[in-house]
């Protein structure tokens, strides 16, 4: 069974996903996985004498959880690509807020390029982009190849797109 493409338009918000409090243990379990023993990720001393707060998570665990967020959202088999950049630190008793918006649809290509989000109170700790496959009567049809449909201005409404995880 195939499942088709969310038909997305420009500035589309996928539905937000929200990830903890984080905990020590979500810390070492991710550290255990990916072998990356670093004292920041699990000694509250070694960090403070860094000049951190207290222990903090590998950048991989958070950019994991939007890579995550998103394949949930559109589905894993229409993601054609996905990069992050790390902006913040995210420390134990965060919550972690994953967003995504539909910044521009190219109709030719069947595509929607997002600008995604994992925020906590505090701030922003990760930054990145997806491209996605997208339905829709251009991107199915194949019609106006090429066609782009600019990023939404600053003042545009946006909606929220339920997503479904089946």
């Amino acid at each position: 069974m195939t499942r088709q493409p969310l038909a997305l338009t420009v500035g589309d918000q996928l539905e937000n996903r929200t990830i903890g409090p984080i905990t020590q243990t979500d810390i070492v379990r991710f550290a255990g996985a990916g072998g990356d023993f670093n004292p920041l990720h699990h000694d509250a001393a070694h960090a403070q004498r860094a000049g951190l707060p207290g222990v903090i998570s590998m950048g991989q665990m958070q950019a994991g959880m939007l890579a995550a967020f998103v394949t949930d959202s559109v589905r894993v088999e229409h993601l054609q690509s996905f990069g992050v950049r790390f902006a913040g630190p995210l420390k134990i008793g965060d919550t972690l807020t994953l967003s995504a918006t539909v910044e521009s649809v190219d109709g030719g290509a069947g595509t929607a390029q997002l600008d995604l989000a994992a925020t906590t109170p505090d701030g922003t700790v990760v930054t990145g982009t997806a491209t996605v496959a997208v339905a829709g009567a251009a991107a199915d049809a194949g019609a106006g190849a090429g066609a782009t449909t600019a990023p939404a201005p600053a003042d545009s409404k946006r909606r929220t797109v339920p997503t479904d995880t089946q």
